[in-house]
Order: C-alpha cells, then sequence, then structure tokens
C-alpha cells in the first residue's frame, strides 16, 4: 500500500462513480449511501499519508514516487508518475476532507438526476486529486480539462435559473486559459528536446531546462502560462465568471469550487510559473505588476463585497479578495510569503467552505438568499447563529482562529519586501470584518420580523457533521500552525533558492530560512555547520530567532551563532544604510569552523561587524 498509496487515494472516488453505474437511478437512498461511503473513503485512505509524509518531511524533491518517465505513451514521451511535496500534501488532504463533507451536505439538497450528480461529482473528485499529484506535465493537462466537465455539468444541470449562462462562462473562461498553457506546455516539450534530444513532458526534467529559456520568449511564455492560472484563482480583471458561478451551482459545488477548484490556479503558479521562468517572476516590472493586480483584488473584492444584497455573492466576491492575499503572497516571493500563501489557501477552503455550506442551509430553508429578507435568525436557530459566528471570525482572520495565522504570515514576508506593498494589503482586513460583521448583524440580530423565519428548524445531526471537522481545523491552525510550517518548510526554501539564489541565507540543496528581509538583499557566505550540517528551516525565523524548532532539532550553540548571525547583519545593514553604501560594496562574510565553539561564534560576529 506504502508504494501505491497516491494512486489509491487519487482512483478511490472513481471506482465509486463506476459502482454508481450499476444502482438503478430510482433507487435514491441506496444511491446517497454509495456516494457517501465513497466520499468519506476517499478520505479514509488519504489519512496514512499524514504520518507516512511527517516522516519524510524534510526530505527535499518529490515523495510516493509512483510510474516512470514516458512509462504511459513512450511514442510522445508521457509518463504515468505521481508524486507529491508538502504543498501537495496538504491541498490533497484538505480536498478529500471537502469532498467529503459536500457529498454530504448533498443528502437533502439534490432531488432529481440524484445518480448522475453523484457520479459526476466523485469524478470531479479525482480530476482534482489529480491535478495535485502528477508529475507530468501531459498527465497535469489531462487531469486539468478532465475535472473542467463534472464541474460544468454540476452548475449547467443542478445550478440556479442562470444556471447555462453561469456554466457556459465559467467553461469558455478556464478554456481559454487551458489553451494558452498548452501552448506554453508543448513549447517546453520542444524544446527540452532541442537541449537533451529526449521528447519528454517529465516535470523534474522540464525544471531543468525551462529556466535556460532567454529573451522575450521566457516572458511570453511565464504570460501564458500565468493566464492559465490567473483566470482559475481567480486574480482580477480575470474574475468575472466567479461570482456568476458560485450564485448558481448548487451548495456544494459552491464548496468545492472555492474550497479546491480555485487553489488549482495559485498552485499552478507556484509549481510550474516560478520555477519554470524564475528570472521573469525576478524582472522587477512583472513582479511589480503581479502585486498591483493582487492588491487590487484585495480591496475591490471587499469594496463589492459590502454592496451585495445576496448572500451567497458577497462570499464570491469575499473569495477574489482572500485569494489576492494568497498571490500577494506568491509574488512577494519570500520563505514567509510563500509559506502563509500555502496557508492560507488551505484557511480559505476551510473558512470559505463553511460559508457556502452556511448560506445552502438557510436557503434550503427558505429558497431565498437576500439579506433583507432575514433577521433576527439567532432566536430560532442558536446552535446555527453560533457556527456561522465562529466561521466568520475564521475569515476575517481573528487572532486564535486559522485565518490570521496566514494573514499575518503573508503581511509580515510582504512588508519584508516593501513596504508600501503591505500597507496597501492591510486595509483588506479591516474591509473583510467590516462587511462579515455587518452582514451577521442583519442576518441574525434584532427582532423576527418576516413571520417565514418563526418556525426555521436548527442544525440537523447530518448539517452539524459537516461543520465539525472545519472548526475543529479553523482552531487547529489558528492555535498551533508549527507543524503546517514543517511541512512547508522544505519545499518553500528549495523554491525560493530556486527563483532568488542570492536570497540570504539559502541555497538549492540545502535551505536555510533568511536572516535579513530581502528587499535588497545581500550575498552571505558561510560556512556554518550543525549536527546535520545544515539548519532546520522550520526553526529559524526571518529576524534570526528560533519561532519554532524543537529543541532536538537545534542545540543551544546553534541558536547562540543563529543570534549572532541575525545581529550581525541587522547592524551592518544600518551602517550601510547611515553610509549610504552600495550592497555590492558591503558583502557580509561570516565564517564559524564549528557552530558548537562559542569562541568562533564570537569571531564570526565580529568579522561581521
Amino acid at each position: 500500500m506504502y508504494n501505491h498509496i497516491l494512486s489509491i487515494v487519487l482512483f478511490t472516488p472513481l471506482v465509486g462513480a463506476a459502482l454508481l453505474l450499476l444502482v438503478p437511478k430510482e433507487n435514491k437512498d441506496a444511491i446517497r449511501w454509495i456516494a457517501n461511503i465513497f466520499g468519506f473513503l476517499g478520505f479514509a485512505v488519504s489519512l496514512p499519508l499524514v504520518p507516512w509524509f511527517w516522516a519524510a518531511k524534510e526530505r527535499a524533491g518529490f515523495q510516493f514516487v509512483e510510474g516512470a518517465p514516458n512509462n504511459w505513451i513512450p511514442t510522445i514521451g508521457a509518463g504515468y508518475v505521481l508524486g507529491i511535496d508538502g504543498i501537495s500534501f496538504l491541498l490533497i488532504m484538505l480536498t478529500t476532507v471537502l469532498g467529503a463533507i459536500s457529498i454530504l451536505s448533498s443528502w437533502n439538497a439534490i432531488q432529481d438526476r440524484v445518480k448522475e450528480y453523484y457520479i459526476w461529482f466523485l469524478a470531479l473528485q479525482t480530476g482534482m486529486l489529480g491535478v495535485f499529484m502528477a508529475n507530468d506535465m501531459f498527465l497535469f493537462f489531462v487531469f486539468w480539462e478532465a475535472m473542467l466537465v463534472p464541474m460544468y455539468l454540476l452548475i449547467g444541470i443542478w445550478g440556479g435559473p442562470r444556471k447555462l449562462y453561469a456554466a457556459i462562462k465559467f467553461f469558455l473562461y478556464t478554456l481559454f486559459g487551458s489553451v494558452l498553457m498548452l501552448l506554453g506546455i508543448l513549447f517546453l516539450y520542444f524544446h527540452h528536446h532541442t537541449l537533451t534530444g529526449v521528447y519528454t513532458f517529465y516535470l523534474p526534467d522540464l525544471y531543468a531546462t525551462a529556466p535556460k529559456i532567454g529573451g522575450h520568449a521566457a516572458i511570453w511564455l511565464f504570460f501564458a502560462f500565468f493566464l492559465g492560472f490567473a483566470i482559475k484563482v481567480p486574480m482580477f480583471p480575470f474574475h468575472t465568471w466567479l461570482p456568476d458561478a458560485h450564485v448558481e451551482a448548487p451548495t456544494a459545488g459552491s464548496v468545492i469550487l472555492a474550497g479546491v477548484l480555485l487553489k488549482m490556479g495559485t498552485y499552478g503558479l507556484i509549481r510550474f510559473s516560478l520555477p519554470f521562468f524564475p528570472a521573469v517572476a525576478m524582472t522587477p516590472w512583472v513582479r511589480q505588476f503581479m502585486i498591483v493586480l493582487s492588491l487590487i483584488g484585495i480591496i475591490y473584492g471587499a469594496l463589492v463585497s459590502l454592496m451585495q444584497k445576496d448572500m451567497k455573492k458577497l462570499v464570491a466576491y469575499s473569495s477574489v479578495s482572500h485569494l489576492g492575499f494568497c498571490t500577494l503572497g506568491i509574488f512577494a516571493l519570500s520563505p514567509l510569503g510563500l509559506s502563509g500563501s500555502v496557508l492560507q489557501q488551505i484557511n480559505h477552503g476551510i473558512s470559505t467552505g463553511a460559508l457556502f455550506l452556511i448560506v445552502g442551509i438557510l436557503y434550503e430553508r427558505r429558497h431565498t438568499r437576500e439579506i433583507n429578507e432575514y433577521g433576527g435568525i439567532s432566536n430560532v436557530m442558536p446552535l446555527y447563529a453560533t457556527i456561522t459566528l465562529i466561521m466568520f471570525m475564521s475569515s476575517m482572520g481573528l487572532p486564535l482562529l486559522n485565518g490570521f495565522v496566514g494573514e499575518f504570515t503573508i503581511l509580515q514576508g510582504t512588508f519584508m519586501e516593501n513596504k508600501v506593498w503591505a500597507a496597501w494589503a492591510v486595509p483588506g482586513v479591516i474591509l473583510a470584518a467590516a462587511y462579515l460583521l455587518w452582514l451577521y448583524q442583519r442576518v441574525f440580530f434584532g427582532p423576527v420580523n418576516n413571520p417565514k423565519n418563526e418556525k426555521l428548524l436548527d442544525l440537523s445531526g447530518r448539517e452539524l457533521a459537516t461543520f465539525v471537522p472545519l472548526i475543529a481545523l479553523a482552531f487547529w491552525i489558528g492555535l498551533y500552525p508549527k507543524p503546517f510550517f514543517q511541512i512547508l518548510s522544505t519545499p518553500v526554501n528549495n523554491l525560493v533558492a530556486t527563483v532568488r539564489p542570492d536570497y540570504p541565507g539559502l541555497n538549492a540543496n540545502k535551505p536555510v530560512v533568511a536572516t535579513q528581509p530581502a528587499a535588497t538583499p545581500q550575498p552571505v557566505t558561510t560556512s556554518l555547520k550543525t549536527q546535520e550540517s545544515v539548519i532546520p528551516t522550520e526553526g529559524v525565523s526571518p529576524s534570526g530567532g528560533t519561532c519554532c524548532a524543537s529543541v532536538a532539532h537545534t542545540s543551544s550553540p546553534d541558536k547562540q551563532v543563529l543570534r549572532l548571525r541575525a545581529r550581525a547583519t541587522r547592524e551592518v545593514r544600518e551602517s550601510q544604510k547611515q553610509a549610504g553604501r552600495s550592497a555590492q560594496d558591503d558583502t557580509v562574510r561570516i565564517s564559524a569552523a564549528t557552530p558548537t565553539n562559542s569562541a568562533n561564534a564570537q569571531l564570526a560576529l565580529a568579522n561581521a561587524k
């Protein structure tokens, strides 16, 4: 099982979909039970990944690799190759959790064509998982396109009054981006053959040759991939398909669309755009352009949310704002920014998925999402009101809940790169609190003025079961996010070292989190050694402290050396700023024979000064 765990996780939902084909469509209860069993089974078979990946979290590269290059369609160089790292691992676990919850939430919501609904939903689950597991670009593109059809049908058949318009708009937008991305993949494919004489779509091989593309070709390719992923996120101004798709989709479709499908765009930017074209990503005007789009999305999405009269459309526009923080962290291109971005993607899936479930529960009872139709709901549905308040606080970033950790880490990483970028992003946090608290006040507080709301039933046991895991995850990440940052440390630091080889304290093979901000990076040459010849990445904060490493990972002398390095770097930067000298003339070189020798540590500090 260990050697094929990814294939088992990938195809379990598809087995359920195939089994449903054999069940008569008139037997709706049996169909619902089978779909829910396989939805939960899809989550259950992914649980062994947690301890197994935790044991391998510090290894660089992809883990649990299955298959081999060119073993699927050898004539074109396509292979069935699966593998995951810390980033894809977290997104896979999010997908299996939300998939099971979404299927459970559909029990009463779907009454027509029940068999087809669950078949397409389980097929969609396999497509989403495949995107996060694929280590072959051809296989990735197959899964990327395969999940479009189920989502199109879920919106177009089981959606609201304008379902066809929303489904076609979603399909055309995404297909347009996919075509551009396909052209980029083919260019990389033939470019690799030009350099090596081998036709292959194998991702690690393309990682080696794609960065060698230079000039205008690299810029065009970067934007070909960027458009494909930016439409999926969606980033401003490619977001116009999202509100329509969310509003018209069934509740479970909105949950999986917000929780997982949108993350494919941010995942693509991290997995492909940055490592394929590091020079383009670090080009000042390109990076500035991406940051500006992210900041506009943050402010614009929040302002439009304030003006909405439909609860579901309000949550939809809030996704534009929240995912603006994710792309801001990505293009901050620092360990903190990228770690915060991935964690915020998980947080968004948890919080916004819960918000769509909350709206769907009211819609099932009243068949309206208009805010002015409600008021005083906490008087008749107290349990529902309590859970809603918790998830609203999670979405707005209240401390001790998951949203705070992600947003704070992104803002910290962005501030270290550029204070102005962080300053423009902060109003998004304030506006999020404004539109969510105002929504809660109008819907839940005050007297019950509408007689139709007087006899609304509170949450059933099944509905409560859909919220329990989301609330538990929200508090877990908010109270103890250390395991998540440990899982992300190795892939994030390797990515930063790839895109920014001169980032202080990082190298591509043994990454170390930087000890200084990277807005004006200064090269650091160090012979510092530890017991494992590498400083634990999850244990060093960008300020030089050891914020989250266990005692077993970092010895006391090592911590002292790290503090000395941080202090030396800060003093050098201050002196350079006062004297007006350039970074090139004042390269900091810290040398220490062994970290366990305190005399050497003091010498390193003196040399740095």
